[in-house]
């Protein structure tokens, strides 16, 4: 699985002008599955979103996890993160999993964080989302699991 992280001041995700999901402090994930990704994979992925510690200390140094300062977490999914622009002008996404794949894996990830961790929200998969944010830091991390 691949993924995009933002350590947020605030982030929301509208679709069609209605807001499906919004937190405070916290973490904005974009998710994208790749075919060869199972439960597996998507259980590292929650595992690594909940512990990373990339949230400040008194001391100021990220030495926090989401889990450690009771912060929100943004799921959106995202299958653009399997880009390959290698050749030519124009993106080819054949490394991100097929639609019924990711919508699966996707939903795993929601389901297991859900059952970790409070608040987790979420986009809608395959919907045309707008995502707002305030980046804290800023801080953005790319994660690759396998």
């Amino acid at each position: 699985m691949i993924a995009l992280l933002q350590r947020v001041r605030e982030a929301r995700v509208e679709v069609a002008g209605e807001v499906v999901g919004a937190i405070g402090p916290g973490l904005l994930a974009f998710v994208c599955a790749e075919p060869a990704d199972t439960a597996v994979q998507a259980a590292k992925l929650v595992d690594k979103l909940l512990k990373l510690r990339i949230f400040a200390d008194e001391a100021g140094k990220m030495n926090r996890s989401l889990q450690d300062v009771a912060g929100g977490l943004l799921l959106v999914s995202q299958f653009t993160l399997a880009a390959d622009t290698a050749s030519g002008n124009r993106p080819s996404f054949t490394g991100a999993a097929p639609a019924a794949l990711g919508r699966s894996l996707f939903e795993e990830v929601l389901r297991l964080a859900r059952a970790r961790h409070a608040p987790v929200q979420a986009g809608i998969f395959a919907a045309d989302m707008q995502v707002h944010l305030v980046n804290d830091g800023p801080v953005t991390i790319p994660l690759r699991l396998r």
